[in-house]
């Protein structure tokens, strides 16, 4: 049992470097892709830019709520070790310190080229004005579920593991109902939507988000991911490639109300096909963890902060570089990785970074 927990601990922890390379990745491509939701960007010039976009929507559908059921894997055990008082202390202290971090230091650092568009502006009223968590409204969202949660368990007596296999109508009905959910809160809250001050970017993507928290809190108890089948990574996907070959050349043929339910019904099946499909992948060939993977492991929520501050920096630099798209985009990222990693260790060796990191 203990060589059970072990594996599916370096498993996740694998996950998550990969999840934590992707979102920089999503980033490097808004640079220099045609979507210019980042603080700083080179519209494409050129049809490379496509590719970008490309991979920034299929990323959209999926690695961030995979990120959430990642949080509410290991939400439950950190409430039954901890209890109520400590968790929601923990929660505020290991999510909430950096999110204050980002907003008074980092933000002013990533965002100043706002600043030179606004020569007139007094730094104190651009400073409020363009206040927003940036990537951090992870951590914001994720303080409220953490919340909600302890809530939760306060109002019940401690649920006890219940083993039980993932059953495949069970899914089914997950990805139907979530379809629905988000159809229905993506007419209020449509696609390109913003919320000011709290800064989500993707609020048409919340029903996801909570949802995939759930889920990871219900697989904690009932062993999902101990149990999935390794034939369901396969079909997973296959489901995953299945739903896309159909689903995305029909939105195209759609408009309104139908186009947005098949958006919705794709990126559904996509994230939950692609979550059990990683989640397999990874807990059947990518299971231990030498020196290295621990290093990645370890600094990957560092990462996670730090890397605007990276990806501005770089994007400056390689301003002067004529060269398409997907060019950038690539000598970026290849910069980027190692620099993140090793700007993550230098944070992460300040006193008491680690208490918190």
């Amino acid at each position: 049992m203990k060589t059970e927990s072990r594996t599916r601990l370096h498993s996740i922890d694998n996950l998550r470097i990969v999840l934590t390379a992707l979102v920089v990745a999503h980033h490097a491509a808004v640079t220099y892709g045609n979507i210019p939701l980042w603080f700083y960007t080179e519209p494409a010039k050129d049809p490379s830019g496509v590719a970008l976009d490309i991979l920034v929507v299929f990323n959209q559908a999926f690695f961030m709520g995979f990120f959430f059921l990642i949080s509410g894997f290991f939400t439950p055990g950190s409430y039954d070790r901890k209890g109520p008082r400590a968790f929601v202390r923990d929660r505020l202290v290991r999510l909430g310190i950096p999110l204050l971090v980002f907003l008074v230091l980092l933000r002013p650092l990533v965002n100043f080229g706002g600043l030179a568009q606004r020569p007139q502006m007094p730094y104190w009223q651009y400073y409020l004005g363009s206040w927003d968590p940036g990537p951090m409204w992870f951590a914001e969202v994720l303080i409220v579920f953490a919340l909600a949660y302890a809530w939760w368990r306060s109002r019940r007596p401690a649920p006890r593991p219940r083993p039980a296999p993932l059953r495949p109508r069970w899914v089914v009905l997950f990805v139907l109902g979530l379809s629905l959910a988000t159809f229905l809160w993506r007419i209020p809250v449509p696609t390109g939507s913003y919320v000011p001050v709290l800064g989500l970017p993707t609020p048409n993507f919340m029903p996801q988000y909570v949802a995939m928290f759930a889920v990871g809190c219900v697989a904690f108890r009932r062993g999902w991911f101990e149990t999935l089948p390794a034939r369901a990574g396969h079909l997973a996907f296959a489901a995953a490639g299945a739903s896309t070959a159909v689903l995305l050349p029909l939105s195209s043929m759609t408009s309104g109300a139908v186009n947005s339910a098949v958006i919705a019904t794709w990126e559904s099946a996509f994230a939950v096909s692609m979550i059990i499909g990683l989640s397999v992948l990874f807990r059947e060939r990518f299971a231990e963890q030498g020196p290295r993977g621990r290093f990645l492991s370890d600094h990957a929520f560092t990462v996670y902060i730090i890397h605007p501050l990276v990806l501005v920096a770089i994007g400056y630099a390689l301003r002067p570089l004529e060269a398409i798209a997907v060019v950038k985009f690539a000598i970026m990222l290849v910069v980027a990785l190692p620099l993140c990693w090793w700007l993550a260790y230098l944070v992460r060796s300040l006193p008491g970074a680690k208490r918190v990191l």
